[in-house]
């Protein structure tokens, strides 16, 4: 704003714009200056030499400050650009954001059925091994009481065998204490018999 008041002040004082202006060509401050110097008692070609210079170093500084000063319409176009230019990029940022918001849920979904699918296979395999596991405990347990049953009827088995041994040793007991009983009835019968002989005799 100082550079373009700036501006209009010298285009009103001396009826051409600051970027417009150089020291070379106005001769009359060239000449004054040069006049100034000699009054001073500087030889001419010394204040000629002295008032180049200074000229010079006006001509580059006027460049420098011409060329920073900016017209009020270029400063808003720059700044209607500039705010264009932000909203593009916020317009730019706004889409990234959402796309990649997109892709976030997107793999999130994804992720979130990879793992319902191995959960799944998870629970499948574990029943399948739960249900081997109670296969193989009935199979044992079928087995188990097979044996169970076998060796029960082993045992019945060998109890009425046992029983039926039995049963012949004691009818055989019976069979050879009546035989003893008989045995001894006929010795005491010969017994008797012969101290009967004898005592016929020795009487």
């Amino acid at each position: 704003m100082e550079f373009s008041r700036m501006q209009n002040v010298w285009s009103l004082l001396f009826g051409y714009s600051l970027k417009e202006y150089s020291l070379k060509e106005n001769i009359w401050y060239v000449i004054f200056q040069v006049r100034s110097l000699e009054a001073q008692g500087l030889p001419s070609k010394q204040a000629e030499a002295i008032t180049g210079a200074i000229t010079e170093v006006l001509n580059d500084s006027l460049g420098v400050v011409s060329q920073l000063v900016v017209s009020k319409g270029e400063m808003q176009k720059a700044e209607m650009t500039q705010e264009s230019n932000l909203s593009k990029f916020k317009s730019e940022i706004n889409s990234s954001l959402d796309h990649h918001f997109s892709l976030l849920q997107h793999e999130n979904e994804k992720l979130r059925n990879d793992i319902e699918r191995i959960r799944s296979d998870i629970r499948h395999e574990i029943d399948k091994v739960t249900a081997g596991q109670r296969l193989d405990l009935n199979l044992e347990k079928g087995r188990i009481r097979d044996e169970l049953q076998n060796q029960n009827a082993e045992t019945s088995n060998l109890t009425n065998k046992l029983d039926r041994e039995i049963h012949t040793l004691r009818a055989q007991l019976e069979a050879a204490k009546y035989e003893v009983i008989k045995y001894c009835i006929g010795t005491l019968v010969s017994i008797s018999a012969v101290g009967l002989a004898v005592l016929r005799i020795v009487m």
